[in-house]
């Protein structure tokens, strides 16, 4: 015979987490369309009602997890950024700021293969990227974006310096070379059938390799 609760006694509670794991399941969900979307049929043709209706939920959900469709474009590049400024402030301390940098940005490329696939596939990741060069409409955001997170490498360089980036120009100069052949590096790969995180990754070391001879060294072959 199966026992009744008794009336008036608590029910009892859901596993714990259970609740934030069905909400990051379902933000996964809706991100992971967003991009699909995107991908396939441009960021421009889709609408937040095609993402919403996609995963079965109100345009309201949707914008519980994002405040636009612009944030969602943008969500695997905050998280990458956000892992990018993690690993230089673990750099070792005695590191060379540039080396620091190298360093940070390899490792984080690395992570885009290794981490659990919890926002989004890593060839869809990457996807993604191309997806924001070749959208007009992303590009001033894309743009804007990439001036804050060179101001906040620039503070975190000049703090594990010692230095003031007010009076010092020595961190920005030395993140302003180091974004810029990042980016370029971006655009490569972006051109590229190889739509690999190790193809990128190798076109990123390259380039930065050669930043020191091509600014310091002779472009004359003896």
């Amino acid at each position: 015979m199966t026992s009744r609760q008794p009336t008036g006694a608590p029910t009892p509670a859901p596993p714990t987490g259970l609740r934030e794991r069905k909400k990051q399941r379902t933000r996964e969900a809706l991100l992971h369309t967003a991009l699909e979307l995107f991908a396939t049929q441009g960021y421009d043709r889709t609408t937040v009602d095609e993402i919403a209706e996609a995963v079965q939920v109100s345009q309201r959900t949707f914008f519980r997890y994002f405040a636009n469709k612009e944030a969602a474009a943008f969500a695997v590049q905050d998280a990458i950024e956000s892992r990018f400024l993690l690993e230089l402030r673990q750099r070792p301390s005695g590191e060379p700021p540039f080396e620091a940098m190298r360093h940070a940005v390899l490792n984080t490329w690395r992570s885009v293969v290794d981490v659990a696939e919890d926002d989004a596939t890593a060839e869809l990741r990457l996807r993604t990227y191309q997806m924001i060069e070749s959208t007009p409409t992303l590009v001033a955001a894309h743009m804007r974006r990439g001036v804050d997170l060179e101001r906040q490498t620039t503070l975190l360089i000049a703090e594990r310096e010692g230095l003031d980036p007010e009076a010092d120009p020595r961190p920005a100069v030395a993140v302003a070379a180091f974004a810029g052949v990042v980016r370029l590096t971006g655009q490569l790969w972006c051109r590229r059938q190889d739509a690999s995180v190790q193809t990128l990754r190798a076109l990123t070391e390259l380039h930065l390799d050669l930043l020191r001879t091509t600014l310091l060294g002779s472009w004359r072959t003896p």
